[in-house]
């Protein structure tokens, strides 16, 4: 017999604010997350042995759900490339999008066994965590301007086992004149969204997740792309490789933007939803 009390009840209440077949992936997140039940424990009625207190709980959490919040920021957990990192309103969720991003730079990276990595902007730190767990060796440094993103990316490192440089530093401000040629790849997903575009996005992101790392000026869109790219021109070494995640709305400035600081062999990437969504280019080889 199939039991379903529980289980339909947590759905019929989500679906109130969602589609309910996302209701029901968050449903099932729930139970796995909160008390460790798999979908078939939910449904042969494990669910319905549930303590009074995990009721509780799971009830508080659904009702949080209801109030718009992200059932990551709920839980405090999302999973992202294979790790399960813990996140906070400090930082963003991670997205799919940002896991081709990944992908995209460790192929690049396919024939360095020890590479120099600068990844800025981590928030929870899941971009230099993905790439240090698939390049053991690499030699990954992680920025950010706020020190609650760092303190939750140092401690999913800490948790993960993997050996991450965390730095506080604000790339609009950071000195030029003192940098060297010193990494074989630079990696950002920066604040990219216009200010004017929040009104067409879902309030349990404008809500909930951190403006800061979200929001650029409406006349300013690549206020970070142009200045990481200005950096990258002095911080990569020769060949080095510039890679972003972007605004699908402004995939050709900013590859024109990278063009025009010297970068060769520009490319614009499309995401699994054929939006345009990576750029990447090669720091120019200097002349003998």
């Amino acid at each position: 017999m199939i039991h379903t009390s529980i289980r339909l009840s947590v759905i019929r209440r989500i679906s109130a604010t969602m589609e309910e077949g996302e209701a029901k992936a968050v449903a099932m997140l729930l139970f796995e997350k909160l008390f460790g039940l798999s979908q078939t424990d939910v449904l042969m009625g494990k669910a319905e042995e549930l303590e009074a207190a995990d009721v509780q709980r799971l009830d508080k959490c659904v009702d949080r759900i209801c109030g718009g919040e992200p059932v990551q920021y709920v839980l405090g957990k999302a999973d992202f490339m294979g790790m399960e990192l813990d996140v906070t309103p400090a930082v963003l969720i991670p997205r799919p999008e940002t896991e081709e991003l990944v992908n995209e730079v460790v192929n690049a990276l396919a024939d360095r066994k020890s590479p120099r990595i600068l990844d800025i902007g981590t928030g929870s730190g899941c971009i230099a965590l993905a790439i240090k767990q698939l390049i053991p060796l690499a030699e990954v440094t992680a920025w950010d301007i706020s020190p609650e993103a760092l303190r939750v990316a140092r401690n999913n490192a800490e948790q993960l086992g993997l050996d991450i440089c965390f730095e506080q530093r604000d790339i609009l401000s950071t000195n030029l004149s003192v940098m060297s040629e010193v990494f074989d790849l630079i990696v950002s997903n920066p604040p990219y969204i216009c200010r004017q575009e929040s009104e067409e996005m879902e309030r349990r992101v404008t809500d909930f997740e951190p403006h800061a790392a979200l929001f650029v000026p409406d006349d300013d869109p690549l206020l970070f792309y142009r200045a990481i790219t200005r950096f990258a021109s002095v911080a990569l070494r020769a060949g080095g490789q510039l890679f972003f995640e972007i605004n699908r709305r402004f995939g050709r400035q900013v590859c024109e933007l990278m063009r025009q600081a010297g970068f060769e062999g520009v490319t614009l990437k499309t995401d699994q939803f054929d939006n345009p969504r990576i750029v990447y280019g090669n720091h120019k080889e200097k002349n003998c």
